[in-house]
């Protein structure tokens, strides 16, 4: 993802305090200031679900920025029959299962056999995290990356992020005793041991720093200006 050092991005102090609905209709206006607060506020999550559908780091933020930026445009399309967190979160899950099927049509075209490949980043440096912590939350994170996709997108959205099971079942589009049934099954599958050294680690896993943060901003509303400008 290429992302532009010289653009302008504007604070969205008077932004932050809005709601997603108030914010939207700030960006209706014209305002994206109001966008950059929504892709602050909701980053974290966005990435979450990305990266589990990817099941690796590669071309997570490209996915992200595609992502924000179809939503921008698809903004007047949203009804608010939903969260707008639920409808942002489907548009990156669409997303990334469309990068997916698009690698693995490639690779099937080139003659290479699909790889799957658990390819795990190195946790970034945080002197004020115990060494237990981090290495905790490395076994976490790979133990959530071996569940099947179908399981490993309900644990990522239900234990992880933290949605009720009406809003994940929303955003996947499926049944809500299906998400029951795989959140059952996911935590099955993991080792009860580790479970129960996790504890609150669990949400500090697949942090989206500040500086992937700010990068990604920068990148998706230097996009946004280019489309408006053109």
């Amino acid at each position: 993802m290429k992302s532009n050092e010289n653009v302008t991005r504007p604070s969205p102090t008077s932004a932050v305090a809005l709601s997603d609905e108030e914010a939207v209709e700030r960006v209706r206006a014209g305002d994206t200031t109001a966008f950059e607060a929504l892709m602050r506020r909701h980053n974290q999550r966005v990435y979450r679900v990305v990266r589990a559908v990817l099941n690796r780091e590669d071309d997570v933020e490209d996915v992200m920025q595609q992502a924000y930026v179809n939503a921008f445009r698809s903004l007047r399309k949203f009804e608010g029959r939903s969260a707008f967190s639920t409808w942002l979160t489907r548009i990156a899950v669409n997303e990334a299962i469309r990068k997916r099927q698009t690698d693995a049509t490639n690779a099937a075209a080139a003659g290479r056999s699909e790889r799957m490949i658990d390819a795990m980043p190195s946790p970034d440096p945080d002197p004020e995290r115990a060494a237990y912590g981090r290495e905790l939350r490395v076994l976490l994170e790979r133990a959530i990356d071996a569940l099947p996709e179908a399981y490993r997108l309900v644990f990522v959205l239900r234990d992880v992020e933290g949605l009720s099971t009406s809003d994940t079942a929303a955003t996947l589009d499926v049944g809500e005793e299906a998400v029951k049934t795989r959140l059952h099954r996911a935590r099955a599958m993991m080792r009860r041991g580790l479970m129960q050294r996790v504890g609150e680690t669990t949400a500090q896993a697949f942090q989206f720093h500040l500086s992937r943060c700010d990068r990604l901003v920068a990148a998706v509303l230097a996009e946004i200006s280019r489309e408006s400008a053109a």
